[in-house]
This record gives structure tokens, C-alpha cells and sequence, in this order.
């Protein structure tokens, strides 16, 4: 059996081989617990594409894993006033495909040489850079100076360029404290017109323009019923956080309850620093319409760029039917309206920046937030203040972020505030927590034992400057969180234990002697030390569990700051207990099982890909082995290698439940699963099918059988 499916394999290249064709690259965030498509051109999400053609490459996934999804496509705009004509550049705008190379509203493109690179400030990490803000940063550079897309023949349709570039960062934090948010950071440079002129832009607007859309992807597939799919969205916008938002009005309402938000965050030029909080000239817009549905009406799409810099510029939360019902059409304030069901694009924008000339610098920064919806015993379409009580926190402590050693959010680098000693104000700080504990997993039949090093002891908080370990917590998932309900990984994690240190009376004063060995091991081709084990036991067989260890420090009285627990987004491993590798397959027969199968097994859960996502295990398996399936007559149906470090990669149940990274599932070493279909992808009808297990080291066959019941 292929490690992928070829229909898959070939969708994949297709892509790949477009996208460097036309200069356009795409990643998903994945140190958080949002992922979301990020690209070269200046767009975010990807219109469900992962879920059309196979690839699982999400838009805007939250709680990752879940399925949920909160964003069609999203992009920045750019408009201004250059000798009297108002022009503006967009990046995405509605568009029922999503983005399509050159074409209208997709008016950046990435300059040629430019990558999208992924940096990261973790040492040990492939990425690591010391430019690196972020556990991961994505960075790229791309402009509107460019009428046919570079590296093609392909002209962007109704565009005229405003000779601006581009460079993009993205930042993206795994701390449990923050790992709801995605900053957008930007420098936007005037490049000076085709002949090196001044270029001279006024009253320039700058906004993050999205067609939010939340639905659980697993319970109903992308773009079912068509228009229906996407109508269920609740809107809204909150002026005292610059933060426009979508929740699930009425689609999948029980399996999606969670807000998504794009945010303003602050920007600067070269008169300073931008905020309507603290510059009075500077606004803060919000505009809201029906999915490309264009025309004039409040509630209807911009077409042309007459209305498009319109919507840029004023805001419906200027006019007084944002509040009052006062002549508003019908259906009662802007607000109410927005807060009932439908399919919308919204536009967070900022504005005027004034004299723009060549070579000038427009810094700003947006955040996408994401937050679960709370219940509050009110109705769930009431979208109250307490619903959006978490939401609002979120992006709250996304802005503290962004003020990083701007305390009193001033713009101003005032005394006592230089806390890196560098001469400027430094943003994008954060508190950090103990380093992750470098962790082995083991797993055995009805058994997982962790073991850890003590790197995270020696961690230094940036802001005190001192060792401040405090401990260690053990956490463990529910049978069958996996396949029940919407996966929520940090919700489903349940500490098992806390270990501390003795003396200081912070904590439980629990101690260390429990779980540390009484010298550290080694695992072979691992340099590692263990200095840490752990035990659980009484586990099923072929089931999936998550199970982690995480670091916490003492906390900080003086900073105010709670004691900080290490990210168990990135030290989670998936678990699948079963037998060790088999070295004696005469007395330790194979066997599969669940024996019968029933179709609809309870371990498998549902998902866009049923029948594809089915999980038969044959056990017992040699070190290294070659699996056949025969029908009763003898015909092959398919044939599986199986060696001990087998990762869970060549079926799709493992894409769609198990870890992002294989690296991550982790096996016995002597079980394979397989998905009950046929080397040609076709599936098995019910039945008795006969089994042949070869152990390649030493030519030894095994045979068994197993009954399919529908």
C-alpha cells in the first residue's frame, strides 16, 4: 500500500507545481492553536481548499484539530488619493472560487526571489533565526508595481498600480496564554512611481478585509447545499477594540461555538505613532455586506474603486443607525442586522496617512483573534457581553502584546520603558514560561510510560532574569476524546499529577522523588538524558490517547503575573498502546482485530472522508513484515509493509484524528492499522477475508482470518 493515495499524490502536485509556476506559496500556522493559511500575496485562508482537493490544509482551523473552521479568504487593502484619482489595491475581495492568480481583487503578487519563509525563535528548532519575533514567523514580500504576474503570461485583470511593496510578517506563539492569536505585521513602502517620480499619495487607508464564515467542517462538509453553507454567520464590530467579528448564527450551533476577529492593533509613519486612542485625526472604519453581492445599498458590495476607497473611508460605525433606529431601512439598528444569520464580508480599515511620498514607511499591525463562545444562560444568537466575555480578553491580551514596552501606550519610548536597552520601542513581548521538557514516549500493550529530561529547570524568565522552575504536571485524554464531540486538545488534556519542588512553600509541596530516576537514561540514537518517568497503565489496546508533560515556573508578584505553564501544543504525543514487535510469531500468533469488524466502529469517528477513515489492526506483527489480504478464494486485495517504527502515515484516519506531525503518533512497534480498502482504493464488501503475515528477516509465514459485518 502507497503511503498516500494516488488520486491524492497527483492533486498535490498540481498544486505544488502551480504555485511555483505563478509565484505563489502557502502555509498553515501550526505552533498554535489557530491554523491559518498564510501566504505570499498578501492573503489569509484559502476558500476550503484543503477540504476540496484532498491536500487538509485548513483556512482558519480553531481549536486545531477540531474541524472547525472560521475564514473563507481574507486580504489587506490599500487605497489613497494620487493627482486627484482615488486608488485602491487589494489583495482578496468576494470571489465564490477564492483567490485565483491575476485575477480581479487579487492585485499583489509576490516579487520574484521572495519565498515564504518560516523563522522561528526556538534554538533548537530548524528555523532558528535570532531575527525570528515569534515560535514562528512567516515572512514574504510582495507588490501591486506589477501588471502581469511575474514568472507568467497572465495579466491582473483591472488593476492600476500604486507602486507599493509589501513586506509581510507573520507571528505565532505556542504559550497557553496567547496561543489564540495570529499578528499580521506589515511595512507597507512606496516604491515611487514607474519613473522613479515622488509618487505622492494622500489620505492613504489601510484595511484587513475577510468574509468570515464558521462551520465544523467534519459535521457538515465545505460548500454542501451550496449558498446555504456559507449563510449562517452572525457579525459585528467593537469599537473599543478596533475588532471586527463572526460567530455561528445558525449552521452547525453546538459543534462551533466560538468567535473569530480581525483586529486593529497600531501603526506608525513618519509623523509618529497611529491609534484612534491616541492620535485625534486617526479613525478606525468598519464597513460590512452581503458576499458578492454588489451595488450601493449599505449592505452591498463595493465594485470599482470609487467604492471601494468609499468603504475604506468611512465606517458604518460612524452613522446613527450603528446605535439608533432611526430610518435605518428596516430591521433595526446596523448592529441588530448584523447580528442576524447570513454569508458577509467585513473591512477593518485605518486611516488618513498623510503625504506619503517614494521611499516613505507605513507600519501596522492587525491580529486575527479567536476565542471560544461562552454560555452565559441567555439565548445563543443574543450574542451578549457575556457570551463574548473570553473573546474579548483574547484580544485584549493581544494588544498587550503588541504594546510590548510601550506600557502607557503612548507611542512614546518613555524613561523606565527600554526594557531590552536597544533605543526603540520593541513590540510583540510576551512572558515566557519554563522551555518545553524534551520528552520520550514509550508506548506498550495497555500501557504508555513518558519519561523527560530536566532541561526546563534551567529556563531564564526574560523579565526577572532568574531561574524560576517551579514543576512538573502529567496530563492525559479521555477514551475516545478524539472521535466524540469537537476535539479541543487543551480542553481534552486532564492533568494526571503535579510534581514541585520542596521548601519554597509556592505550590503543593509535592516534591520530585515520585517520577525522577536514580540515574538518567538513554535511548539508542537519542542523545538526550531522561532524567523523569512516568507510568500509566490500564489503557485499551489500538485506541488513541494524547498524553503530555508540561513545565510551570513560580509566577511573578511584582510582574503580576500568574505562574506560567509550558505549551502542551507542542509537547502533546498521540499514543496508541498495543503489542511490542513480535520475535516469536509461533508462540504469538497475528491476529486482527476488532475481530468481527463492524463498519461504524466506534474508535473511528466522523469525517469528510467515511469511507476512507475506517481502521481495522492487525497485531502481533514481526519487526519487519509484509501484510497480505486475500478474499476466501485467494484473490490479493492488498498488501502492507509494516516495519516497527510505523508512524500511522499510509491511511487517512491518521490525517484526519491522529497528530499533524507522524513524528508525533506514536506506536507499539508489532501493530499496522489498515483501512479496509483495497490497493485500488476500493471498498471491501462484508465477508470473511484471510490473512498472511511474512517475516522478512526470516522468511516465516503466519496466516489468520477476520470477518467484515455491516
Amino acid at each position: 500500500m502507497l503511503p498516500m493515495r494516488t488520486h491524492l499524490t497527483i492533486a498535490l502536485l498540481l498544486l505544488s507545481f502551480a504555485g511555483s509556476t505563478q509565484s505563489f506559496q502557502e502555509k498553515n500556522t501550526t505552533v498554535s492553536n489557530v491554523k491559518v493559511a498564510v501566504t505570499n500575496v498578501g492573503t489569509f485562508g484559502n476558500a476550503f481548499r484543503g477540504y476540496r482537493d484532498g491536500s487538509a490544509t485548513t483556512s482558519c482551523e480553531f481549536p486545531a484539530g477540531s474541524g472547525v473552521e472560521h475564514l473563507f479568504e481574507s486580504g489587506i487593502w490599500v487605497g489613497g488619493i494620487r493627482n486627484g484619482q482615488e486608488l485602491v489595491t487589494t489583495a482578496a475581495l468576494d470571489a465564490t472560487q477564492g483567490y485565483i492568480t491575476g485575477g480581479s481583487g487579487f492585485e499583489f503578487s509576490a516579487v520574484p526571489g521572495s519565498d515564504l519563509i518560516e523563522r522561528s525563535s526556538f534554538k533548537d528548532s530548524p528555523f532558528y533565526t535570532p531575527q525570528a519575533v515569534s515560535h514562528q514567523d512567516y515572512v514574504a514580500t510582495f507588490s501591486d508595481r506589477f501588471v502581469i504576474v511575474p514568472n507568467t503570461n497572465i495579466q491582473i485583470q483591472n488593476h492600476t498600480p500604486m507602486f507599493l511593496d509589501v513586506e509581510l510578517r507573520t507571528y505565532n506563539f505556542n504559550f497557553a496564554f496567547s496561543d489564540f492569536v495570529v499578528f499580521v505585521d506589515m511595512n507597507i513602502v512606496n516604491r515611487g512611481d514607474v519613473n522613479g517620480g515622488e509618487n505622492l499619495i494622500d489620505s492613504l487607508h489601510i484595511g484587513l478585509w475577510a468574509n468570515t464564515v464558521v462551520r465544523n467542517l467534519n459535521i457538515t462538509p465545505a460548500g454542501s447545499g451550496g449558498a446555504a453553507f456559507y449563510d449562517k454567520g452572525g457579525n459585528g464590530y467593537i469599537d473599543s477594540l478596533q475588532m471586527a467579528y463572526c460567530y455561528d448564527h445558525s449552521g452547525d450551533v453546538g459543534f462551533t461555538n466560538s468567535y473569530i476577529g480581525q483586529k486593529f492593533l497600531g501603526a506608525s509613519d513618519k509623523f509618529g505613532f497611529h491609534h484612534p486612542f491616541v492620535d485625534s485625526t486617526f479613525y478606525d472604519n468598519y464597513n460590512s455586506w452581503i458576499f458578492n453581492n454588489p451595488g450601493t445599498g449599505t449592505f452591498q458590495a463595493p465594485s470599482g474603486e470609487a467604492q471601494r476607497y468609499d468603504k475604506l473611508t468611512r465606517g458604518l460605525n460612524d452613522e446613527t443607525c450603528w446605535t439608533k433606529d432611526s430610518a435605518c431601512g428596516g430591521g433595526g439598528t446596523f448592529q441588530q442586522r448584523l447580528n442576524t444569520a447570513g454569508n458577509r464580508s467585513d473591512l477593518v480599515s485605518v486611516g488618513p496617512f498623510r503625504d506619503f511620498r517614494k521611499g516613505d514607511i507605513v507600519k501596522i499591525s492587525f491580529a486575527f483573534v479567536l476565542a471560544p463562545k461562552l454560555e452565559d444562560g441567555n439565548p445563543y444568537t443574543d450574542n451578549t457581553r457575556g457570551q463574548q466575555a473570553q473573546f474579548r480578553a483574547n484580544a485584549q491580551r493581544a494588544q498587550t502584546a503588541f504594546n510590548g514596552e510601550d506600557v502607557n501606550f503612548n507611542g512614546i519610548l518613555d524613561e523606565g520603558e527600554d526594557a531590552d536597552k536597544n533605543g526603540e520601542i520593541t513590540r510583540f513581548i510576551l512572558p515566557s514560561p519554563p522551555d518545553i521538557p524534551k520528552t520520550k514516549i514509550v508506548a506498550e500493550a495497555n500501557k504508555v510510560t513518558l519519561y523527560w529530561s530536566n532541561n526546563s529547570e534551567a529556563s531564564i524568565d526574560p523579565i526577572s532574569q532568574t531561574k524560576d522552575f517551579e514543576g512538573y504536571r502529567v496530563f492525559l485524554t479521555k477514551l475516545g476524546f478524539d472521535v466524540t464531540g469537537v476535539p479541543n486538545l487543551l480542553r481534552d488534556l486532564k492533568p494526571l499529577e503535579e510534581y514541585d519542588l520542596l521548601g519554597n512553600q509556592i505550590s503543593n509541596e509535592i516534591g520530585l522523588e515520585d517520577i525522577i530516576l536514580e540515574s538518567p537514561i538513554q535511548f539508542e540514537g537519542d542523545t538526550t538524558k531522561y532524567y523523569y518517568k512516568y507510568e500509566i497503565n490500564n489503557l485499551l489496546n489500538g485506541w488513541q490517547y494524547a498524553v503530555g508533560v508540561s513545565a510551570f515556573d513560580t509566577g511573578d508578584e511584582e510582574q503580576n503575573l500568574e505562574s506560567l505553564e509550558s505549551s502542551l501544543l507542542a509537547n502533546n504525543y498521540r499514543v496508541f498502546p498495543g503489542k511490542k514487535a513480535n520475535d516469536d510469531m509461533e508462540e504469538n500468533e497475528p491476529y486482527a482485530y476488532p475481530n468481527p469488524y463492524y463498519f461504524g466502529a466506534s474508535w473511528e469517528g466522523q469525517s469528510n472522508f467515511q469511507e476512507q477513515s475506517r481502521k481495522l489492526i492487525f497485531a502481533n506483527l514481526p519487526k519487519k513484515c509484509m501484510i497480505r489480504i486475500f478474499t476466501p478464494s485467494g484473490d490479493l486485495i492488498d498488501e502492507i509493509y509494516h516495519d516497527e517504527n510505523y508512524k500511522g502515515e499510509d491511511i487517512r484516519w491518521f490525517q484526519t484524528f491522529g497528530s499533524d506531525d507522524t513524528e508525533k503518533n506514536k506506536f507499539s512497534g508489532g501493530e499496522h492499522a489498515w483501512d479496509l480498502l483495497s490497493n485500488f482504493t476500493q471498498i471491501i464488501s462484508r465477508g470473511v477475508y484471510l490473512f498472511a503475515v511474512e517475516d522478512m528477516e526470516t522468511g516465516e509465514v503466519k496466516t489468520g482470518k477476520f470477518a467484515i459485518i455491516k
